[in-house]
């Protein structure tokens, strides 16, 4: 029996079903290393900026140095796991993100704080980059689609369970031990993708440029339209879900006083509908294709996005209203992902390394900007929030379903 798993075992049927599963999980997992890694300390801003005696607006900021960290990490890991295979990348990756948990756990600044969530988020990157490019080496567009929304299942889970999980481990131990978790989560993935996961890039079908080569795809990623186009979609989408999660502690625990625990459980439930949206689309795509579930929920996420202003801004409907139009907005986003992404890959398999990355760098750069922003324009209401979602939802629907209907998808690099 070979160290590294068979790849080709996960294609075949009956037998590969015990492998396909474990495959799942532990491909979901490393998708979920962005939700969780945010999600968790969600409910301990409030202690964390009293005990490193820096504003809140601080700690907010700690998800934007997260996700800009994440923007920059993956354009490493694309061009590396098409050269060295998928592997090698995601281990150290992995390592990078274990250490960096205990520097989070040690930090005593709001300065060390953003710093350690910069590196944490580039060890992370690596699960995120590769579990997509994974996917498309063994799966087809329609295929693909299928199994990123069976991913979002495993990865839905994160925002359930972590900021619950972290709100429990805050009453116990503080906020330095919702990073000690994250560190036992980040090596049990280690140690999971080390055993199980196999190798899905062979080695005829590697790319033998050098780094330099390897990194000048992403200029010719960027000047396919097709490609740019979902990119920035996908981008869009990340800022509805980004905007929400650095506003949602402010909105729900100091505007209307829900508890750091409770706050927990409001949480879970739009990530439910998260979930429930992505096994959703999994059924529709039988009888649609990704394109026509795309250009219909995107325009109901941006109605969602608008009237959550409207309601956030006249108080029309009370804090229920709020709380209604979140969960749409936020379980739309659930049949989004998986098909956004699948259909920016479709066209590269010799290069999925490297369109996995940058996919990721954009979704994360423009969900960090997004995030960002609603901290710059914050006002002790939740209209930035809101705002902002609404903006993100709009010009996703404008790129996807308004602006010029399927450019050329160009071709790939040779390898």
């Amino acid at each position: 029996m070979s160290a590294i798993p068979d790849s080709s075992a996960i294609r075949t049927a009956d037998s590969s079903r015990q492998n396909l599963v474990r495959l799942v999980l532990i491909l979901g997992a490393l998708t979920a290393f962005g939700s969780m890694s945010i999600d968790m300390y969600l409910p301990a801003f409030p202690q964390m900026a009293k005990d490193l005696g820096v504003p809140i607006g601080t700690i907010q900021l700690s998800i934007s140095a997260f996700l800009f960290g994440s923007a920059a990490g993956q354009l490493v890991y694309g061009p590396l796991a098409d050269r060295w295979g998928r592997r090698l990348p995601l281990l150290l990756g992995l390592t990078l993100y274990v250490a960096s948990t205990i520097g989070c756990a040690l930090v005593r600044s709001g300065e060390g704080l953003l710093i350690w969530r910069v590196v944490m988020a580039v060890g992370g990157g690596a699960g995120m980059v590769i579990s997509r490019a994974m996917v498309r080496d063994l799966y087809d567009t329609a295929e693909a689609a299928r199994m990123f929304s069976l991913l979002m299942l495993v990865m839905g889970a994160a925002p359930i369970l972590a900021p619950m999980a972290g709100g429990q481990v805050l009453l116990l131990t503080g906020w330095r031990g919702i990073f000690g978790c994250l560190g036992i989560f980040g090596l049990l993935s280690l140690i999971a993708a080390a055993k199980y996961l196999p190798e899905t890039l062979p080695e005829e079908r590697r790319v033998r440029q050098g780094l330099a080569q390897l990194t000048a795809r992403y200029g010719h990623l960027l000047l396919n339209r097709h490609y740019l186009r979902y990119a920035i979609a996908l981008g869009c989408i990340a800022g509805v879900n980004f905007s929400y999660i650095a506003g949602a502690p402010y909105l729900f625990i100091e505007l209307h006083g829900i508890t750091p625990q409770h706050f927990g459980l409001l949480f879970g439930v739009n990530a439910l509908g998260l979930i429930g949206g992505s096994q959703v689309n999994r059924r529709l795509l039988r009888r649609f294709t990704a394109q026509q579930i795309l250009k219909t929920v995107l325009s109901v996420n941006a109605t969602s996005g608008i009237l959550l202003v409207l309601a956030v801004f006249t108080e029309a409907g009370g804090f229920a209203a709020q709380v209604v139009l979140l969960f749409v907005c936020i379980s739309s986003t659930g049949l989004l992902y998986p098909n956004v992404t699948a259909l920016a890959l479709e066209p590269f398999h010799k290069m999925a390394g490297s369109a996995s990355a940058l996919l990721g760098t954009i979704q994360y750069a423009l969900g960090a900007t997004a995030g960002a922003a609603v901290g710059l324009f914050h006002d002790g209401t939740g209209v930035p929030m809101t705002a902002v979602m609404a903006v993100c939802g709009t010009l996703g629907w404008l790129i996807t379903a308004v602006i010029g209907n399927n450019p050329p998808a160009g071709t790939e690099l040779s390898s």
